[in-house]
């Protein structure tokens, strides 16, 4: 399978690179110091996995010379999703179809509006992965999932053969949930409820968990997106918050997620994709998230300030 890589980060490069290592005949689209790198030494993934170094890779900042590939994993921030879209348009022919593996639901959305919702997968994965350095990734703890599937549910050729290509594939295993829809939605409360809080409080799990104030606010911002999901008509279990819950009470007290990192730090960060989107989605379907809100206003103006959209002495 020709695969296009659209984003070289964290989640592009290792799940690029085990394709590449499993044989698949993937090129990379990365940019700068990191792209760079990537020709002059390859690309190597330090991984609890096994590390391992694909050289030399196939690897441009011009979608153009890649041509029309089979499958375009997407791997960039999800704020950069549609303007990728239109970036990627080269490398779309007839048949080729597009995974979005971003945090939030709407990346398939913005996809479709550009390049038409037949070529379009739901996406989502997990795992620990960064980039260390140019041309070096990452993965120092969690055992990386990838999952997909047709946006209407069916079961379709594309989807069973990239299963069977994934199957394959060292470093990485298969979760396709049996409604997509479902799947992206309990990622995106997973995600945003611990991203959320955790900003907010500027504290690990560990500590804003256990605290009978914060550990309610995580359940509320749980409860806000189950209540948007189920007016979208998205089949979420009516005790997805217990269930959700449960993992949060596994996660190691230190855990942060990268996007609370990003908004601690001072970096942009996919917040509008996040809490933002829980407020704007529950304006659509006409229903108030206190709770979501507080957190997206509170994070807004350091979001701003890091995008350079305003300035302000802290």
């Amino acid at each position: 399978m020709r695969i296009g890589v659209f984003g070289t980060g964290g989640i592009g490069g290792y799940f690029g690179g085990r394709l590449a290592q499993a044989g698949e005949d993937v090129v990379f689209i990365a940019r700068g110091k990191h792209l760079q790198a990537m020709l002059a030494n390859g690309l190597r993934v330090d991984s609890v996995k096994g590390d391992f170094i694909i050289k030399p890779v196939q690897a441009t900042d011009d979608p153009k010379q890649v041509g029309i590939v089979d499958m375009i994993l997407v791997g960039v921030k999800a704020w950069q999703v549609p303007e990728a879209a239109q970036a990627m348009r080269p490398m779309v022919g007839p048949h080729t179809f597009v995974l979005p593996l971003q945090n939030g639901v709407e990346a398939p959305s913005q996809l479709a509006a550009v390049l038409g919702e037949e070529h379009v997968l739901g996406g989502l994965c997990g795992g620990m992965v960064f980039i260390a350095g140019p041309g070096h990734i990452r993965h120092p703890a969690v055992d990386p999932y990838i999952g997909f599937g047709e946006l209407d549910n069916r079961p379709s050729e594309r989807v069973k053969k990239l299963s069977q290509v994934i199957s394959k594939t060292q470093g990485m295993r298969l979760e396709n949930p049996p409604d997509i829809h479902v799947g992206l939605w309990w990622k995106f409360v997973m995600i945003t409820g611990i991203t959320g809080v955790g900003a907010v409080s500027r504290a690990p799990i560990g500590a804003y968990r256990n605290l009978p104030g914060t550990r309610r606010m995580l359940e509320q911002t749980a409860e806000e997106i189950c209540k948007v999901a189920w007016a979208r008509k998205v089949a979420m279990p009516q005790d997805s918050v217990s269930k959700i819950f449960s993992y949060w009470d596994s996660l190691p007290p230190e855990g942060t997620t990268s996007i609370q990192r990003d908004i601690m730090h001072g970096r942009p960060s996919e917040l509008e994709s996040l809490n933002g989107a829980v407020v704007r989605m529950g304006k659509e379907a006409g229903m108030e998230t206190p709770v979501n809100a507080f957190i997206y206003y509170s994070l807004l103006p350091m979001e701003m300030r890091a995008r350079g959209q305003i300035q302000f002495s802290v």
